[in-house]
């Protein structure tokens, strides 16, 4: 059986419109969280936060290890926005950087991570405390 032009054409475009539409269903919310860290070439940290996505809020657990040269301890607020999401369980991952800095007192920065699942964190922060570091972060993020 053979499909005339239109109906294959309007079978591709109803393809297309059906993949391409769940691309563009991604979401995004709001996250802020803090982190408090230390350590000695290898550093630990934790911390705690909300995620705030459809109106509804979601504990976060934040947990970390850190390797390279680092000696001292901070800790950070940070606030932002995570995007490409679909459900909230999406902010659940492990988020890597590599990075060099030095606190002494209050500071500030902004960073953007992605995780395993495509969620992206676009986030800033204040930073108190007294820490170098020059090295490669782990940063695991889990809904409570």
């Amino acid at each position: 059986m053979r499909l005339s032009s239109a109906i294959r054409a309007a079978l591709i475009v109803l393809t297309m419109t059906v993949g391409f539409g769940t691309a563009v269903y991604a979401d995004f919310g709001g996250i802020r969280f803090n982190v408090v860290k230390a350590g000695f070439v290898i550093g630990g940290s934790g911390g705690s936060g909300t995620l705030l996505f459809h109106g509804r809020y979601y504990p976060l657990a934040i947990g970390g290890v850190s390797y390279g040269f680092t000696f001292g301890a901070s800790a950070t607020d940070f606030f932002g926005t995570v995007s490409n999401i679909r459900w909230p369980s999406d902010v659940n991952g492990v988020y890597v950087a590599a990075g060099a800095g030095a606190a002494v007192g209050p500071g500030g920065g902004a960073i953007l991570l992605t995780n395993q699942n495509g969620a992206v964190l676009t986030v800033s922060g204040r930073q108190v405390g007294l820490i170098v570091a020059a090295d490669l972060n782990g940063l695991v993020i889990t809904i409570r």
